[in-house]
């Protein structure tokens, strides 16, 4: 595996920033895009546009075909029983609201709690907030531990013959701790609980089995797997999809509508109401080709030998505070400096062209946890190298002199 010839498929980094190469450290937020996916989204206008699903002319069916194309794809990818239980959404937010919204609607009652954990991005939260407030339902948080996990334990200790559902993420924003979600979900089917994994920082690095992993609902993010915004999956399994109702109402979900009595349509359409993001989703078989040429395996091997490196290397750095230490960690690392606010470090790593996010991500209940504002965070994609790591620690010392840290 050749990361330079990877990295050359990628045309942002031809781009200057502020005179720099560009070091981009910021893959958890959102992916480059390699010309192969942005070719495909600028071919589809040019010479296959057509909505879908709709119309019988030859566009509408090239349309149909390819968008469908990309369905058969993710269930190859990600090792689903059937490929109708792949639903395209506008993003995992998107899945994960649909899935509260559902399942609330017919299974949660008042006193009914949802288990989550201090872990969770807000798009694993706020949509069961909604619930608590409409359906005045109970929302339990497992802990995570000093090293920024939440081990097997934790969700065994918050469960209780009222949780009707657990939400939880597969690989944290925050911490890059890679939860046993295999051992999670055995426990919550022992007790009948069904349990919806947020799956985006995971699907871009690790290898996804639906069938191994047996969970109920599985939510990823397409940007951040090298492809295009605005479009997501839902994976649920099928049983699921046949007896949760629609989420919105529309186009393109119906079988037969009349004045007095509805019928929908067959799955997955019943979930993909009204013009879909055809363009994005077509364009996202191109993101799955680009990660399956390289193979999944040879990326965690890859990204587990770069992300040892740059944690080791920021040990070493005395100005910097690692955040947690999982024993399986993704490719995400937090850390903070002692007299600097995170969006300054960020400031000053921009002039060298390195870019990192700072500030809660998304996960304001664990920065609570762990006492702070907010962190600054690296992370990871298959085109960062052990020289994108130096100059990241070379542009911290920077930082250093500035604030005059010791």
């Amino acid at each position: 595996m050749n990361i330079s010839d990877i990295k050359k498929q990628f045309p942002i980094f031809n781009n200057k920033i502020k005179n720099n190469d560009l070091v981009y450290l910021d893959s958890a937020n959102s992916a480059q895009k390699p010309q192969g996916v942005i070719n495909r989204v600028y071919d589809f206008y040019t010479k296959e546009f057509s909505n879908v699903g709709r119309s019988v002319h030859y566009l509408a069916v090239t349309a149909t075909n390819l968008y469908e194309n990309t369905r058969s794809s993710v269930q190859k990818y990600i090792n689903a029983k059937d490929r109708n239980e792949i639903v395209f959404t506008k993003g995992a937010t998107e899945a994960m609201n649909l899935i509260a919204n559902t399942f609330g609607q017919k299974y949660l009652n008042e006193g009914d709690e949802v288990l989550i954990t201090e872990l969770e991005h807000h798009s694993n939260y706020v949509p069961w907030h909604f619930l608590r407030k409409s359906k005045k339902i109970n929302i339990e948080f497992a802990e995570v531990n000093e090293d920024g996990e939440v081990t097997l334990d934790s969700i065994k200790k918050k469960i209780t013959n009222k949780t009707k559902i657990i939400g939880i993420t597969h690989l944290s924003n925050v911490t890059g701790a890679i939860l046993p979600i295999k051992e999670i979900i055995g426990l919550a089917h022992s007790k009948g609980i069904p349990v919806l994994i947020d799956g985006c920082q995971s699907a871009p690095h690790l290898k996804l089995d639906m069938q191994d992993l047996d969970c109920d609902f599985y939510a990823i993010s397409g940007h951040k797997m090298y492809g295009p915004t605005g479009v997501g999956i839902l994976y649920a399994k099928k049983k699921w999809l046949e007896d949760l109702p629609p989420y919105q109402g529309g186009g393109g979900m119906i079988k037969e509508v009349k004045k007095q009595a509805i019928s929908y349509a067959d799955l997955p359409n019943k979930y993909e109401a009204g013009t879909m993001a055809t363009a994005q989703v077509i364009a996202f078989n191109e993101s799955i080709k680009f990660l399956e040429k390289i193979g999944i395996e040879n990326i965690q091997n890859y990204e587990k030998e770069l992300i040892n490196y740059t944690v080791d290397t920021l040990k070493k750095n005395n100005s910097v505070k690692l955040i947690a230490n999982p024993k399986n960690r993704g490719g995400v690392i937090s850390f903070t400096m002692e007299g600097v606010h995170p969006h300054d470090i960020a400031t000053i790593l921009d002039e060298d062209g390195v870019a990192i996010r700072a500030g809660h991500h998304c996960c304001q209940i664990l920065h609570e946890k762990l006492g702070i504002p907010a962190t600054a965070r690296v992370s990871i994609g298959i085109y960062n190298t052990k020289e994108d790591i130096d100059q990241l620690n070379s542009s911290i010392n920077k930082c250093n002199k500035i604030f005059d840290l010791k």
